[in-house]
């Protein structure tokens, strides 16, 4: 990945995105569109007029073909930057001195409300500091009856801050399995969940109220009463995930742990490869499908900065939301010798189920398809090997 990313620094000749060029015949890119910056760059120069803007426009295509789970198709175009129609740049006018500084005091408000339960909750509490973190994942009784219930509570409140005013869940009850009685009596150690914005934590603490795993250890206070975060990436920490998986699947007072076997965000509509992380535990788990319907801006997170997604999804009136829960997913004995099958038959049920295309690209990929957003040498990127 460190050789392919050193390779985008290439020349820097402007080409500007398709959308920018005139569809009919004749004239160049002319000086009319107030976004004329241009989203890629190549190694060639642009100098040849309509040649160049054709072939730059075959680029482009190609280059989302190429990373189709992480392109953007809303009316607001590639990394949020599109050209805006005159009816959009007035909604989001009007949302921007109304709507969005009612929503900041509403969700800012949410968190220090929880914020302050859960300090209410922990006080007189020695944390546990085990791994180097403080937590209170022992905390047991009502002050955990306390903070999981006004968790949940309040994280659909701020979903529905957010605009998330009906969230549409469905229960498939069959989906070709047979579990016996035995199988019923067995909890599921983890929820393994399809990723497709940071939106989707917030749900499933409104669902279920998980503990989960990160990248990067990181505390706020309303999370603090939640059992430890692990390190994803290390070897400790997947330790920590099958000893937290198969502590939850045989104590019903632990939380089940949350997990986005993908390793990061897509447009929503793609499935990619599942990590092992979740599996390895040899234990059911809980499948979940997101889906967020869209006609104007899309909530997914996948080549837009942070600061350009949370404006515009704040500016959206309403959002939408679409849960698919299936039945616990049993390991055969096969599965449970071999992670990567289980890893993969579960995707293969979810993909299914979730009218979800299944991709063969990942985070590697996603790093390649914004460096070259971000102007660093298109052709390059186009004729990378995959890793």
């Amino acid at each position: 990945m460190g050789s392919e990313l050193k390779e985008l620094g290439g020349k820097n000749g402007s080409v500007a995105h398709c959308e920018d060029y005139p569809r009919g015949g004749g004239g160049g890119a002319g000086g009319e569109g107030k976004d004329q910056r241009p989203l890629l760059k190549s190694d060639s120069s642009v100098s040849d007029g309509s040649g160049a803007a054709a072939s730059a426009c075959e680029s482009v295509e190609e280059l989302e073909r190429k990373y189709a789970a992480f392109v953007r198709r809303d009316a607001y175009g590639t990394m949020g930057r599109g050209e805006l129609p005159l009816r959009e740049k007035v909604l989001v006018g009007i949302a921007l001195v109304s709507l969005v500084p009612l929503r900041l005091v509403l969700g800012v408000g949410i968190l220090v409300v929880y914020y302050l339960i859960c300090r209410v909750c922990t006080l007189f509490k020695d944390p546990n500091r085990e791994d180097e973190q403080e937590d209170y994942a022992h905390m047991v009784g009502w002050r955990r009856e306390v903070v999981v219930r006004s968790g949940r509570f309040l994280s659909r409140a701020i979903l529905f801050t957010l605009g998330f005013y009906w969230i549409h869940e469905s229960l498939f009850e069959n989906v070709g399995m047979e579990q016996s009685d035995e199988h019923e009596r067995k909890r599921p150690g983890a929820v393994v969940s399809n990723h497709i914005s940071y939106l989707d934590i917030l749900y499933h603490m409104s669902s279920s109220f998980p503990s989960f795993v990160a990248k990067h250890l990181w505390q706020v206070g309303l999370t603090q009463a939640q059992p430890r975060r692990a390190h994803a990436a290390s070897k400790k920490g997947r330790g920590v995930i099958v000893e937290r998986v198969q502590d939850a699947h045989q104590n019903k007072h632990s939380p089940m742990m949350l997990l986005f076997p993908e390793g990061t965000t897509t447009n929503g509509d793609f499935l990619l490869p599942f990590k092992t992380g979740a599996f390895l535990a040899k234990v059911p788990i809980l499948p979940v499908i997101l889906r967020y319907p869209y006609q104007r801006f899309s909530p997914a997170w996948d080549s837009i900065s942070g600061v350009r997604h949370v404006v515009f999804l704040l500016c959206q009136f309403v959002n939408h939301l679409e849960v698919i829960h299936l039945p616990a997913y049993y390991p055969s004995q096969q599965e449970m010798d071999d992670p990567k099958l289980f890893a993969n038959n579960v995707r293969k049920l979810m993909a299914t189920e979730g009218n979800l295309t299944l991709s063969d690209i990942g985070l590697p990929e996603k790093r390649v398809y914004h460096a070259a957003l971000n102007g660093n040498g298109l052709p390059r990127v186009l004729h990378q090997k995959d890793e």
